[in-house]
């Protein structure tokens, strides 16, 4: 009933800069808080970045200063613009949302997940 569709993954050399973006779609009638999570081989999904309905923000340590998350709440979207890009952010990123349907459920929602890998 809820999908989240990233886009904008792919290979960028060390220093450089790529967006992911992240649409909402199905019976939404609100996005609650919304986030990228990012999983590296071997490694658990962290938490990268998240936005309240409100636009409020907050950054893993990692990523304060390069990272920035922002979202369209009409559009129900959500992107991250990511420069400076290291090779240690290379990872698989996963949208996340907090979705209220109309019929007044709650569901949590993951993307399918969008690759970036970052070269040295």
């Amino acid at each position: 009933q809820v999908q989240l569709v990233e886009s904008g993954g792919g290979l960028v050399q060390a220093g450089g800069s790529l967006r992911l973006s992240c649409a909402a779609s199905g019976s939404i009638f609100s996005l609650n808080a919304m986030g990228w999570y990012r999983q590296a081989p071997g490694k658990q999904r962290d938490l990268v970045a998240a936005i309240t309905s409100g636009g409020s923000t907050d950054y893993t340590d990692s990523v304060k200063g390069r990272f920035t998350i922002s979202r369209d709440n009409a559009k129900k979207t959500v992107s991250l613009e990511m420069n400076s890009l290291k090779p240690e952010d290379t990872a698989v990123y996963y949208c996340n949302a907090n979705a209220r349907l109309y019929d007044g459920r709650y569901f949590e929602v993951w993307g399918q997940g969008t690759l970036v890998t970052v070269s040295s």
